[in-house]
């Protein structure tokens, strides 16, 4: 399928109240999990064949195997790290949102040596839904590059 005819096809999903509070729902748990840094709850949420993607440095994450080492790096390189949401749209896409990452940059990230400095970013991440599963394909997330390499 082509990027025009998926994005005609994803566009021309219907609203179904029904299937938009169990997205919510879904995004909820993922969202609990994350902050409690439950690496089997975030999976729980995700379709088998999820892709993570840091959009501005191209790296993949591939699988639940991949989310697992996505995650165990995002937790390791902040330890400490939060996430203030500013904005979130749920659509029968999935879930888009804005959010603030805070937190002591002590490992490796996104390409970037570990500063062990704070760091506050501004991240955008889509959170593209899957009807079949029923659980998330997985995050793309785009964020200033520069703002964590110093």
């Amino acid at each position: 399928m082509s990027d025009e005819s998926s994005i005609r096809a994803r566009l021309a999903r219907r609203f179904d109240p029904v299937e938009l509070r169990a997205i919510k729902r879904l995004w909820v748990r993922h969202s609990i999990a994350e902050d409690a840094r439950d690496i089997d709850g975030l999976l729980a949420t995700l379709a088998p064949d999820c892709v993570y993607e840091l959009v501005p440095t191209g790296q993949r994450w591939d699988g639940h195997d991949g989310a697992r080492a996505f995650y165990t790096e995002l937790f390791a390189a902040f330890p400490d790290n939060r996430f203030a949401l500013s904005d979130i749209v749920v659509g029968p896409q999935g879930v888009f949102e804005a959010a603030r990452l805070t937190g002591t940059n002590l490992g490796p990230w996104a390409g970037a040596p570990a500063s062990g400095l704070p760091v506050s970013l501004e991240v955008l991440i889509l959170f593209p839904w899957d009807p079949v599963t029923q659980r998330f394909r997985g995050e793309r997330i785009w964020f200033d590059r520069g703002a964590i390499e110093g």
